[in-house]
């Protein structure tokens, strides 16, 4: 064999592991994949909000044997390092659990998506600076989950010693590459 075609054979196959690798990490099918969830919303029957938001700590009182709920915080999702819609609202059950549902959510899919509770205000912390999408896991924040999908409704439970008293925003977050594909503002 050659020695020119040696080098040759030795670039192609470092491309080819390079190509093979960089595929793994980035997954660049999920871009053309949607997962589609549609959870059923809570059976508790909504009966206001509550004035205080999320540092609220009254609990509603049941209904009978029909558990209720108030609302802590609500806001739409704005775009981050990806286009993503939806709403987030957060609410207290008569039982005092509280839980985050995410409705019409409209995100890419990704991979190691996750759904965070932040101090981090919604929509980056500067116009435009480097970064501004990945200040997300800076400060504290509550983590509850894995994106169950990247489109539709779903809840996820907050637990139960989780302080809100502070937090902004909803984040869905990138793990892999520590970028916020949206954010929602629950602090207002």
């Amino acid at each position: 064999m050659s020695r020119r075609r040696a080098i040759w054979l030795t670039i192609g196959g470092v491309l080819l592991v390079v190509a093979v690798v960089g595929a793994l990490v980035f997954q660049p099918w999920l871009l053309f994949i949607d997962d589609q969830v549609d959870e059923a919303d809570d059976g508790s029957a909504v009966v206001g909000t509550a004035s205080a938001g999320l540092s609220d700590t009254t609990v509603p009182e049941a209904s009978g044997s029909t558990t209720t709920r108030v609302e802590l915080a609500s806001a739409e999702f704005i775009d981050a390092e990806h286009g993503t819609s939806g709403r987030a609202t957060i609410f207290r059950r008569s039982d005092g659990s509280r839980f985050l549902r995410l409705g019409d959510l409209d995100t890419s899919n990704g991979p190691d998506l996750h759904v965070w509770i932040t101090d981090q205000p919604s929509g980056g912390d500067c116009e435009g600076c480097f970064d501004s999408w990945g200040i997300y896991d800076d400060g504290a924040k509550v983590k509850l989950g894995a994106l169950k999908g990247n489109q539709g409704n779903q809840s996820y439970e907050i637990p139960e010693g989780a302080d809100l008293a502070d937090m902004q925003s909803v984040v869905i977050w990138c793990d892999r590459f520590n970028v916020a594909f949206g954010t929602a503002d629950i602090a207002s």
